[in-house]
C-alpha cells in the first residue's frame, strides 16, 4: 500500500489575496520539520498539503509527531492512497480495515464497530459519498465477521476521500492550528524557570511570530541548574516555533543595587523595569517589534494593574502578554499540553524568586517608583549588563 500524509490548515484559508504567502511560509516550515525525516515532496492541492515519501526509509511515525506540533496547521493523517475507481477503492478499505482490527486486536477485543466517513471530491465519480460509504461498509462486513456497524460510537472511523486519487485513513491527530511560523514578525520573550513565560511563548508563537528570548540570571544566587532549566524550556518551545536564540542577561549587580538601595516593598517592579529597559535594548539589536511576559493580571503582587502600568512605562516597544485573561489552571494545562510543566517545576530558583520581598507593594504610583530608581545608577548597571549578555541558541 502506497502511504502518504494528509496536512490540513486552518485560518489561513480564510485568508484573501495574501494567502498564497501564508501557505508558502508554511510549507517551509513543513519541510524545516521533516528535515530529519527523510526525502519526500510537499505537495499542495485543494486546501491539503501532501507529504509524499521519496524512498521507504522515510520515518512515518517521526513525520506525525513532528508536523502534529506545526503552526498553521489543525490536523495530520497518515494515509493510503489508490486509483479512484471504486474496485480499488474497496480493495484499499479492505486493507486498511484489516491493519485497524489488527491494531485494536492487542486490547484484547474481538468484536468492532465502525462506520464509513466519505468526501467526494471528484464530482466526476460516479456515485455520490453516501453511496460510496453504503458499498464500502457492506463490503466490509462481507469481508470480516468480527465487524458491525455503529455511527454513534464506533471503534474505529474508515475516512475515504475521493479526489483525483482516493485517500483512506482511519486516524485524525491535532495539530495546534494558528499561522506559520514567520508570518507575523518577530517579538523577544522574558522567559524565566516557571510554569507562565514558556507558555506565554507558545501562544505568541502560535499566531505565526517568531521568537528571541531573555533570560536573567543572577548567579550565584540562582544556580547552573536554574540556567540549564531555562535552556531546556528555551528548547521546548522553539519546537512549536523553530529555534530560538537565547540571550542570557548577567543581573545579579543590578539586584544587589536594588536591594541595597531602594525600598524593599518597590524592589519587585523596580526590577521588573530594569528588566523591560534590557530586554527592549536586546530586542531591536535582534529585529524584534515587542516584548512579550507570562503576567497575567493580579496573579503575583508584580502583575497588579498599577504594577504594570508601571513597569510597560519603562519600555516603549509594545509588551504583549497573551496570558492576561488566563487563570493559573488553565496556565498550567496549556504547559502540560505542549510539554513545558514538568521542566517548569523543577525546583531550582530564579532570579524574580530568591531576592522577593516580604510585603511587596501591590499599587505603586510611577512617580514613587521614578524617585526610588534615581538612588542607583542604572544606566551604568545595565550597560554592564547588556555587555555581559551570553547568546545560546536553542
Amino acid at each position: 500500500m502506497e502511504k502518504v500524509i494528509l496536512a490540513r490548515i486552518g485560518e489561513i484559508a480564510l485568508k484573501g489575496l495574501n494567502r498564497c504567502t501564508f501557505e508558502q511560509r508554511l510549507a517551509r516550515n513543513m519541510r524545516a520539520a521533516l528535515s530529519g525525516c527523510g526525502a519526500c515532496n510537499i505537495r499542495w492541492s485543494q486546501s491539503r498539503y501532501y507529504v509524499e515519501p521519496e524512498n521507504v526509509d522515510f520515518d512515518f511515525e517521526k513525520a506525525i509527531e513532528m508536523l502534529s506540533g506545526v503552526f498553521g496547521l489543525v490536523s495530520v493523517s497518515p494515509a493510503y492512497v489508490t486509483r479512484s475507481e471504486y474496485s480499488d477503492i474497496s480493495a484499499l478499505a479492505k486493507e486498511v480495515t484489516r491493519k485497524a482490527i489488527d491494531d485494536r486486536s492487542k486490547s484484547g477485543k474481538t468484536e468492532f464497530g465502525f462506520k464509513v466517513e466519505t468526501k467526494r471530491g471528484l464530482k466526476t465519480f460516479p456515485m455520490k459519498s453516501p453511496e460510496i460509504s453504503c458499498e464500502i461498509g457492506g463490503d466490509l462486513i462481507e469481508t470480516y465477521e468480527n465487524l458491525h456497524v455503529n455511527v454513534n460510537h464506533p471503534d474505529f472511523i474508515l475516512y475515504v476521500e475521493v479526489r483525483e486519487d482516493t485517500y483512506i485513513y482511519t486516524d485524525i491527530i491535532e495539530a495546534p492550528g494558528g499561522m506559520p511560523t514567520g508570518s507575523n514578525g518577530k517579538a523577544c520573550l522574558l522567559i524565566s524557570g516557571g510554569i507562565d513565560s514558556p507558555v506565554a511563548g507558545y501562544m505568541i508563537a502560535k499566531r505565526g511570530v517568531s521568537l528571541c528570548a531573555v533570560h536573567f540570571y543572577s548567579y550565584p544566587y540562582t544556580s547552573e541548574r536554574a540556567k540549564e532549566k531555562v535552556i531546556e524550556l528555551t528548547k521546548l518551545v522553539g519546537r512549536y516555533s523553530g529555534g530560538i536564540k537565547l540571550l542570557v542577561v548577567p543581573f545579579t549587580e543590578i539586584q544587589l543595587a536594588i536591594n541595597e538601595k531602594c525600598r524593599e516593598e518597590l524592589s519587585t517592579v523596580i526590577m521588573r523595569r530594569s528588566m523591560m529597559r534590557i530586554a527592549e535594548r536586546a530586542a531591536r539589536k535582534n529585529g524584534c517589534s515587542a516584548l512579550v511576559t507570562g503576567e497575567s493580571v493580579g496573579q503575583v503582587a508584580s502583575q497588579t494593574m498599577q504594577a504594570l502600568y508601571c513597569t510597560d512605562h519603562a519600555a516603549e516597544m509594545p509588551v504583549f502578554r497573551p496570558l492576561i485573561g488566563m487563570d493559573k489552571m488553565e496556565v498550567v494545562a496549556t504547559a502540560r499540553k505542549i510539554g513545558t510543566f514538568e521542566t517548569s517545576i523543577l525546583p531550582y530558583e530564579d532570579c524574580c524568586t530568591v531576592f522577593t520581598p516580604k510585603h511587596p507593594k501591590t499599587r505603586p504610583s510611577l512617580n514613587e517608583v521614578l524617585e526610588e530608581e534615581k538612588k542607583a545608577d542604572f544606566v551604568a548597571l545595565e550597560e554592564i549588563a547588556f555587555d555581559g549578555i551570553e547568546v545560546i541558541h536553542c
